[in-house]
C-alpha cells in the first residue's frame, strides 16, 4: 500500500519548531503553512519543487495554530495562541495584515470561512465558538458567542454549501450550529467518541461529516432531513429523539483498529472522495469507500498506509482542491511533505 502514496518532495517549512497546519488556496496554486515559530509561510510550485513565496512574520506573538483562505482567495486568516486571529490581504505576492480580531480569553485553536465569504468562525481554549460577520468594507463584527462546549474547542469547519458550522472539542463531542432568528444556536450534538475530537471534515456533498479523535477512531456521520424515512424511524446519536423540523445526524460508520495513536486531522478529498488521516504514530493513511456498500451503512477500506511519513507526529493532511491525488502533510518535525496518491482501480 506504500506504492499508492508516492513522495513528491519535502520542504523544511518551520525549522526548529512544529508545523501545525496547512491550507490550500481555492485555486490550488498556493499552500499556507503555520507553526510554532509564530510565522505563516506561503508555498508555490516552481517546476517540480515547492518554494516559499512569502513569510508572514509580523502578525502574532505566539504559535500560529491554524490558517484558512477565504473562498475568493484574496484573504488568509491565521489563528494563534496569543488569543488573536489575523486577517491578511493578498496583494499579488505580498500579504498585509489588515485586521486583528480580539476577544477570546485564551489560545485561538482554529479559524474557518463560510462558503459565502461573509462569515468567519473562530474557536478557543476558552471553550467558546465565535461567529464573525464580514461587511463590504472588510469590517469584522462578532455576531454570536456560542458556549455549547464544556472544554477546549479544537476545530471549526463550515458545510461546503450552507451556513452550517461544526466544532470539535476536548469534551469528546461535535456540535453543529445554524442561524435562527438573527442568532446562532446549537442545533445538534454528536456523541460517541470516547476522548478528544481533534478535527472534522465534510464530504463533497455536505451530507456526511467525518470526525477523528484521541480515541484512535474515525466516525462518519450522516445527515437525515426531516421526514426522511430513515431519520424519522431512528434516534439521533446524541440520544435525543429527532425533532420534526431539524435535520438529525447519525453515526453510520466507525473506522477502528487502523491507528495506534491519536488521530490529529482528517481530510475528505472534494475531487475523489478519498479520506486521509494524520496520526500521532507518524503515519498517513488513506481510506476509500467501497462502491458496493450500503449508503446507510457504508464500509471503507484502507488503500494507503505510509508508516513513517514523517519523523514525528503528523499534525495535518490537506488535499489539493484542483489536482487529483495531490496531498500535503505537515508534522512536529517542522516539515511539509507533498504526496501523489494513486487511486486503486475499480474505485
Amino acid at each position: 500500500m506504500k506504492d499508492s502514496l508516492v513522495l513528491l518532495g519535502r520542504v523544511p517549512a518551520h525549522p526548529d519548531s512544529r508545523c501545525w497546519f496547512l491550507a490550500w488556496n481555492p485555486a490550488g496554486t498556493l499552500l499556507a503553512s503555520c507553526g510554532g515559530d509564530r510565522r505563516v509561510r506561503i508555498w508555490g510550485a516552481e517546476g517540480d519543487s515547492w518554494v516559499c513565496k512569502s513569510v508572514l512574520s509580523e502578525g502574532h506573538q505566539r504559535t500560529v495554530r491554524k490558517v484558512a483562505w477565504s473562498p475568493c482567495g484574496n484573504y488568509l486568516a491565521s489563528a494563534s495562541f496569543d488569543a488573536t486571529t489575523c486577517i491578511w490581504k493578498k496583494n499579488q505576492d505580498d500579504f498585509e495584515c489588515v485586521t486583528t480580531l480580539e476577544g477570546h480569553e485564551n489560545e485561538v485553536k482554529s479559524v474557518a470561512w463560510a462558503p459565502s465569504g461573509n462569515l468567519l468562525a473562530t474557536c478557543s481554549r476558552d471553550k467558546s465558538v465565535w461567529v464573525w460577520e464580514v461587511d463590504e468594507e472588510d469590517e469584522y463584527e462578532c455576531v454570536s458567542v456560542l458556549n455549547s462546549h464544556t472544554q477546549d474547542v479544537k476545530h471549526v469547519v463550515w458545510h461546503p454549501s450552507q451556513e452550517l458550522l461544526a466544532s470539535a472539542s476536548y469534551d469528546d463531542t461535535v456540535k453543529l450550529y445554524r442561524e435562527e432568528e438573527d442568532d446562532w444556536v446549537c442545533c445538534a450534538t454528536l456523541e460517541g467518541h470516547e476522548s478528544t475530537v481533534w478535527s472534522l471534515a465534510f464530504d463533497p456533498s455536505g451530507q456526511r461529516l467525518a470526525s477523528c479523535s484521541d480515541d484512535r477512531t474515525v466516525r462518519i456521520w450522516r445527515q437525515y432531513l426531516p421526514g426522511n424515512e430513515q431519520g424519522s424511524r431512528e434516534v439521533c446519536c446524541a440520544g435525543m429523539a429527532c425533532s420534526g423540523s431539524d435535520p438529525s445526524w447519525k453515526c453510520i460508520c466507525t473506522l477502528s483498529g487502523f491507528h495506534s495513536r491519536t488521530i490529529y486531522d482528517i481530510a475528505w478529498c472534494q475531487l475523489t472522495g478519498a479520506l486521509a488521516t494524520a496520526c500521532g504514530d507518524d503515519a498517513i493513511r488513506v481510506f476509500e469507500e467501497d462502491p458496493s456498500s450500503d449508503l446507510q451503512q457504508p464500509t471503507f477500506s484502507l488503500t494507503a498506509h505510509l508508516p513513517q511519513a514523517h519523523s514525528q507526529d503528523v499534525n495535518c493532511v490537506a488535499w489539493s482542491p484542483k489536482e487529483r491525488g495531490l496531498l500535503a502533510s505537515c508534522s512536529d518535525d517542522g516539515e511539509v511533505a507533498f504526496w501523489k496518491y494513486q487511486q486503486p482501480e475499480g474505485l
